[in-house]
């Protein structure tokens, strides 16, 4: 019954099409601007009749339709690709007339393209869905049909699909299902049928404390009072782009009537107009709200949204990668190696919900013949490669196939609490077998730089050594020190340690001691310094080394009981 329905839709809509003149509406002429118009002028003259005829303030017959054509224009203008490709073909998808194509984001609605045998597309307008009985304003209902040669049957190709969300092409690693191009679509729905619903939850102050605040996931809030008018409209918007991003943020509204309180102390109580804000991980660690104040569109608040998807995961360069890059802490280690030149919106997310629990890392590498990748032991590509808290390697994923973001962030997540819960039964059984907990000190090198001594440390204990006797002497003792329970030795926040311990070989990175000292220790075989990388301070013990000494040097530096001088300059390893 329903691909009868489905089939008859088409159809209809289909002839009526095909009788019908095409016409094409000059976007200038609807905004009210110059072919010479500067992007600003464009933007006011948007603002100005979008307000003029937006459904919630204008009743009128007519206005809903001009409301769409206002958006349709804006949605031409505001971009420079399609803009150009409006002047010189008078389309703005680069041909004359109905020109072939995908569907792709169109500020929440899409059209009719035909463009010969196997790239046919027709979708419903918002307006056209609510005259058959849809309910909202911003769903739409699309078809695709294409010919083996042609686009997939959700309107993108699959490299395409691929690199959006992870970097690389589908011979990498099996078939991959995609997102529908229609603006409503949600991701891995199948063709022809109505989007799954998106709800937006109601907050309350026990809700923001216990399921957003420092949870690592992003989400996007509406804060509104039931008097203002346009809050509808809004949260139809914020469904549009938690739809497209579904797995990746949650939604939710604020009634600031009920909830004063939470309004109050949050500081986004609405006064003329409702506000939207974006629980963000962009600045810090520790999650803010970040208003968002650009145009209530779709398209413009997706990208928002994404710019401030958690940065858990630090970019390693693989060429001068070494396996102590990512066994520095107590916690495992996880590496995505993907073809995309920044941080996959995946990875970020996962960063986020498991940020407590891995040090995350990512890289970018072009082939699988790669001897870095090969080196790793991964035979396809993207690839997750994981270290336990003893420094075991494992590749976790390699070939990744998704379908879209909501179930690969679900099957990933449940590969890295596998991952979790294998370290965990690894660090007992070590622990088990040597009762001392011994444990490798590592290296300074320059790719682990950041980790061991960057200003997220707030002490760092290095041992620099000119001898292989002296080395094995430190090693002994920072391995001793590492197992006690020193003051400050563990940040409860994070599961990491607020003292690190690490050797530098003098003798090959002799530069980086005279940030210390004006000579570099070169009188000295061996020395221990606490640098403190926030202050860009540091002190250092010339004495005797023995565990008891080193130990009270430590403990001093601590408790606040030594002196700490300012460096020459600031360290680096080169």
């Amino acid at each position: 019954m329903g691909n009868r329905l489905v089939l008859w839709i088409f159809l209809s809509a289909l002839l009526f099409f095909l009788t019908m003149e095409a016409t094409t509406i000059d976007p200038y002429k609807v905004l009210g601007v110059e072919r010479n118009a500067s992007q600003r002028e464009i933007q006011k003259a948007f603002h100005k009749l979008s307000l003029q005829y937006h459904p919630d303030k204008n009743k009128n017959k007519g206005a809903q339709a001009k409301f769409s054509e206002i958006n349709n224009a804006y949605d031409i203008l505001s971009d420079e690709e399609k803009r150009k490709n409006y002047d010189t073909y008078g389309d703005e998808k680069g041909s004359p007339g109905f020109g072939a194509g995908s569907p792709g984001d169109h500020g929440g609605y899409t059209y009719f393209t035909n463009g010969g045998p196997g790239k046919n597309q027709f979708t419903y307008r918002p307006s056209d869905w609510q005259s058959m009985g849809g309910q909202g304003g911003s769903k739409s209902f699309s078809f695709s049909f294409g010919g083996p040669s042609g686009p997939s049957s959700f309107g993108f190709g699959m490299d395409d699909i691929f690199s959006n969300l992870f970097g690389g092409k589908p011979g990498g690693g099996g078939q991959f299902g995609g997102f529908s191009g229609s603006a409503g679509s949600q991701p891995g729905s199948q063709p022809g049928s109505r989007s799954s619903p998106v709800s937006i939850s109601a907050i309350s102050s026990q809700v923001y404390k216990k399921e957003i605040v420092d949870q690592g996931m992003t989400w996007l809030l509406l804060s509104y009072t039931p008097s203002l008018k346009g809050h509808q409209h809004v949260e139809s918007i914020i469904k549009e782009v938690a739809s497209s991003l579904q797995g990746a943020l949650k939604i939710g509204n604020i009634n600031c009537e009920t909830e004063p309180s939470l309004c109050k102390d949050l500081g986004i109580y609405p006064r003329r107009m409702p506000r939207v804000f974006v629980y963000s991980y962009k600045v810090s660690e520790r999650g803010s709200l970040v208003e968002y104040d650009g145009d209530w569109a779709a398209k413009p608040l997706k990208m928002f949204c994404q710019d401030h998807l958690p940065r858990f995961s630090k970019r390693v360069d693989l060429k001068h990668f070494e396996s102590s890059t990512f066994t520095v802490h107590k916690l495992p280690s996880v590496v995505l190696l993907s073809t995309k030149k920044d941080t996959p919106v995946i990875w970020r997310v996962l960063s986020g919900l498991h940020h407590n629990h891995f040090l995350f890392y990512d890289a970018e590498v072009h082939e699988v013949s790669d001897p870095t990748v090969k080196k790793l032991g991964v035979d396809a590509l993207p690839a997750i490669v994981g270290w336990l808290s003893n420094g075991e390697k494992h590749v976790i994923k390699a070939g990744i196939t998704i379908k879209d973001m909501k179930s690969a962030i679900n099957e990933l997540s449940a590969l890295l609490e596998g991952f979790e819960k294998k370290s965990k039964k690894a660090a007992s059984s070590q622990a088990k077998k040597s009762p001392t907990g011994e444990k490798q000190i590592p290296l300074l090198t320059e790719s682990n730089f950041d980790a061991l001594c960057g200003e997220k440390t707030p002490v760092c204990i290095i041992g620099a050594f000119r001898s292989s006797k002296e080395r094995k002497k430190l090693e002994s003792i920072l391995n001793t020190l590492s197992q006690k329970s020193l003051s400050r030795q563990q940040n409860s926040a994070d599961g990491r340690d607020s003292i690190s311990y690490t050797l530098l070989d003098a003798s090959n990175k002799a530069s980086f001691l005279n940030a210390f000292d004006k000579a570099g220790f070169k009188s000295l075989d061996k020395v221990l310094v606490a640098y403190k990388p926030r202050r860009g301070t540091f002190a250092a013990f010339e004495g005797e080394m023995t565990t008891e000494e080193v130990e009270g040097f430590i403990g001093s530096v601590l408790n606040g009981d030594i002196r700490f001088t300012k460096t020459r300059q600031k360290p680096v390893l080169k």
